[in-house]
């Protein structure tokens, strides 16, 4: 199977996607979107999903900024650059919204910036260094597969503001997805070192998959899709071992604090400073 074709079978029902990140566009998802919080809406339980979400995202998004100027190519480096951006985006509403429904006020850099470690929530695989190309790819490839299957069914969430979030962001998703299914049957499909590689990436995140199941429950939509790019890339499914524990239960990997020390160093060193 060639990549066009994996493009154009993972883009069904996304067809009026553009191939290219939106985190440039200018139009506000909330614009007019009544941020009270429904009536038989859990507030706690909203603004906790907002912030898992959230730290997802954010420290994806950090993982991805660290290939610039390290990219293999100008053009990747723009489009993982342009893919954090979406996420970053992402992120910044999410913690915005939680803020919201939890009723302290708290804006966006209070939760991305003034916690520690073990008060984030993010997903185990998320946190690992980017190790190579393939490795991004990869993980790149589950991580968006398995943020859009939710991100679709939270477009229909009864929380009008996490709703319009999702809806801006299954667009993001699309083309992450699209993006890192083509290059993981480019690296798959290529020589026998890039397949190597993208062989033993797949590997690597198998045992991260239970954390992402246990979650949302989307293990067949991306089980479907990790298998649609295997076949086109000529490579085997991962064996799926789980690894015991969960970053939403604070239980994060060594790389988390370290990550998050460089990322929230210049606003710890000066809360008060201002544009």
């Amino acid at each position: 199977m060639s990549d066009d074709h994996v493009y154009l079978t993972l883009a069904e029902g996304h067809e009026d996607d553009a191939r290219w990140a939106y985190g440039t566009g200018f139009e506000d998802p909330l614009h007019g979107v009544d941020t009270t919080v429904p009536e038989g809406v859990d507030a706690a339980g909203l603004a906790a999903d907002c912030v898992a979400l959230a730290d997802d995202a954010l420290v994806s998004a950090q993982r991805l900024a660290e290939w610039t100027t390290r990219a293999p190519e100008l053009e990747e480096e723009v489009a993982l650059a342009n893919i954090g951006l979406d996420l970053l985006g992402q992120a910044r509403l999410l913690y915005t919204r939680a803020g919201q429904a939890d009723g302290t006020g708290r804006d966006e850099d209070a939760y991305a910036y003034f916690r520690d470690a073990g008060e984030f929530r993010t997903v185990r695989l998320a946190e690992l260094p980017n190790g190579d190309f393939a490795f991004t790819i990869v993980r790149l490839l589950v991580l968006s597969s398995w943020r859009l299957a939710h991100f679709e069914r939270l477009a229909a969430h009864p929380d009008p503001v996490l709703s319009a979030i999702a809806a801006k962001g299954v667009k993001e998703l699309a083309y992450h997805r699209q993006y890192a299914a083509e290059w993981a049957v480019r690296l798959g499909d290529g020589t026998e070192e890039s397949h190597r590689r993208t062989r033993r990436a797949l590997e690597q995140v198998a045992p991260y998959f239970g954390e992402l199941f246990t979650a949302y429950d989307v293990r067949d939509e991306v089980v479907a899709v990790l298998r649609q790019v295997t076949e086109a890339a000529g490579l085997p499914m991962p064996v799926y071992r789980p690894r015991p524990g969960s970053g939403r239960d604070g239980e994060h990997t060594e790389h988390l604090a370290p990550l998050l020390a460089e990322l929230q160093s210049v606003a710890r060193a000066h809360p008060e400073a201002t544009w």
